[in-house]
């Protein structure tokens, strides 16, 4: 029986997630952060079901497994298309990558038409803007964030991500929250008409055992990004950026409920992206609204600690 308890509880877990609450150590954001890991966990009830031969057991591991293919079965079929009218990706480069130049070298292969960084330092900046600058004539870049393009830019202005929230940031100059700025909005002129692009870094979160996930800045962040998403007149929309997060995290309704993610609609398997040494987790994020994703995909790491992501779109 304890075997069978523990099948239906993971079962419940993962069809529940919804209502399990987040008052205490966001709880409920943490497990959904690492969902997907959670069907691992029918590996070792499934081996003790058949190492004791227990036909309760091997019944109740029917509803995680059930669960977890109706979760996430979908990621495991290959959805991408061959077609595509426009290119987009995103990396965030890191501020102690070791090696800029070969970053940006592998960024300025990979076929984008539109390319978004983030976490750019102020060291680095000219390296990537001197080797990006053959592939990409257009580019801007507001504090830590940039945006490269084969087409022409205009309508460039930061957006607020809530990094400087409170009385604090408010009485800031605006040339002092410019220096550290992690969120712009661009209107790419394509071949096929304007396409709004975000190019977003959002708060980073932390895990520990006594405070559990601590993430009210990135929240603010959602919401603040959701707000300008809403009130966006451009009919095609792409965000682009490292979102700390994933979008089966509850607290990324703001932006879910709008846009669609690439990966999921059109992916093969997960895309993890963090760490780039071994990923776990996917929090760079490609989301859109008003043009189709063809394909979506993980690029080759580079020197920073996150995987750059790419997909293609369809008018």
């Amino acid at each position: 029986m304890p075997l069978a308890g523990a099948a239906v509880l993971l079962g419940l877990a993962l069809l529940l997630h919804a209502s399990i609450p987040n008052r205490i150590g966001n709880l409920g954001s943490l497990v959904e952060t690492f969902l997907p890991w959670f069907g691992l966990l029918i590996l070792p009830l499934a081996a003790g079901a058949l190492l004791r031969r227990s036909a309760s057991a091997a019944l109740a591991l029917l509803l995680p497994a059930a669960a977890w293919l109706n979760l996430f079965g979908g990621l495991l079929t290959d959805k991408t298309h061959p077609a595509g009218d426009l290119t987009v990706a995103s990396h965030n480069v890191g501020a102690e990558n070791p090696d800029p130049v070969g970053t940006a070298r592998a960024l300025a292969g990979s076929g984008a038409d539109v390319l978004a960084l983030e976490e750019l330092a102020a060291h680095a900046r000219g390296t990537y803007e001197r080797e990006l600058a053959a592939v990409y004539p257009h580019h801007s870049v507001l504090g830590t964030v940039g945006v490269w393009s084969r087409f022409p830019l205009s309508d460039t202005r930061p957006v607020d991500v809530a990094m400087d929230a409170g009385p604090l940031g408010a009485a800031k100059p605006a040339e002092e929250k410019l220096v550290d700025n992690r969120g712009l909005r661009t209107t790419v002129a394509t071949d096929r008409g304007p396409l709004a692009v975000y190019v977003a870094h959002l708060g980073s979160v932390r895990v520990n055992p006594r405070a559990g996930l601590s993430s009210g800045q990135r929240d603010a962040g959602v919401q603040a990004l959701g707000r300008a998403v809403a009130a966006e007149r451009t009919g095609r929309v792409v965000l682009l950026g490292d979102l700390n997060g994933t979008p089966d995290d509850r607290a990324y309704t703001a932006l879910t409920s709008r846009m669609e993610p690439a990966q999921e609609a059109a992916g093969a398997g997960f895309g993890f992206t963090w760490p780039a040494a071994f990923p776990v987790v996917r929090i760079d994020q490609i989301l859109v609204r008003g043009v189709r994703p063809a394909s979506s995909w993980v690029l080759p790491a580079t020197g920073s600690d996150h995987r750059p992501v790419a997909a293609r779109v369809d008018w």
